[in-house]
C-alpha cells in the first residue's frame, strides 16, 4: 500500500467517523447545482463534506437515490447500475433528475435546484410518494444533463 493511498484510507475512515449522517445527495451539492435546507456543510482538511441534518429525510433520499439509480441503468447504457458509479455518473443521475423533477413540479427551467429536500415534499404530494415518481421522464433529465466545463490550467501555471 502507497502512503497516498493510506492517506486516503485514513482520510475517508476519518470522515465517516465525522459524518455518520452523510448526505446522499452530497456530489450535486458540492458541485453548487443543487442545494438543500437539510444540508449542513463542513470542511476536513481540504475537502467539503455535507452532513443531513434529518435522519428521517436522509432514509428518505436514500431509497429515491436507489430508485434514481435503478431507473438510470438504461440512460447510461449499462445493464446493471452498482451502488459505485463513477463520479460522472452520480454527478449525471444527482443533477439530472433533480433538475428534471423541478422541471416537472414547478415548470421551472433553472439550472439550480435551491432546495433538495422540498422539491421532493411536493412531489410525493403530487405523485403519491416516491414510488409514484415519473422515473422514466426524470430519465430524461439524466440524459440531457451535461456537466459544467473544467477550466484549464494554462501552461504557464498563471
Amino acid at each position: 500500500m502507497h502512503i497516498r493511498d493510506m492517506d486516503e484510507h485514513q482520510y475517508k475512515t476519518t470522515y465517516h467517523f465525522v459524518n455518520p449522517n452523510r448526505c446522499v445527495f452530497e456530489k450535486a451539492l458540492n458541485s453548487r447545482v443543487c442545494n438543500c435546507s437539510r444540508a449542513k456543510r463542513f470542511n476536513l482538511a481540504d475537502r467539503e463534506g455535507v452532513a443531513c441534518t434529518s435522519l428521517p429525510r436522509l432514509e428518505r433520499c436514500s431509497v429515491l437515490l436507489g430508485k434514481l439509480r435503478e431507473n438510470a441503468r438504461f440512460a447510461l447504457q449499462r445493464l446493471k447500475v452498482s451502488q459505485t458509479l463513477g463520479h460522472g455518473d452520480e454527478i449525471k443521475i444527482q443533477n439530472g433528475s433533480m433538475l428534471g423533477l423541478q422541471a416537472l413540479v414547478e415548470e421551472s427551467q433553472d439550472t439550480t435546484v435551491r432546495d433538495i429536500d422540498s422539491l421532493v415534499i411536493q412531489a410525493e404530494r403530487r405523485f403519491d410518494g416516491i414510488d409514484g415518481f415519473p422515473y422514466s421522464r426524470l430519465m430524461q433529465g439524466v440524459i440531457a444533463y451535461r456537466s459544467r466545463n473544467r477550466r484549464k490550467k494554462s501552461r504557464t501555471g498563471k
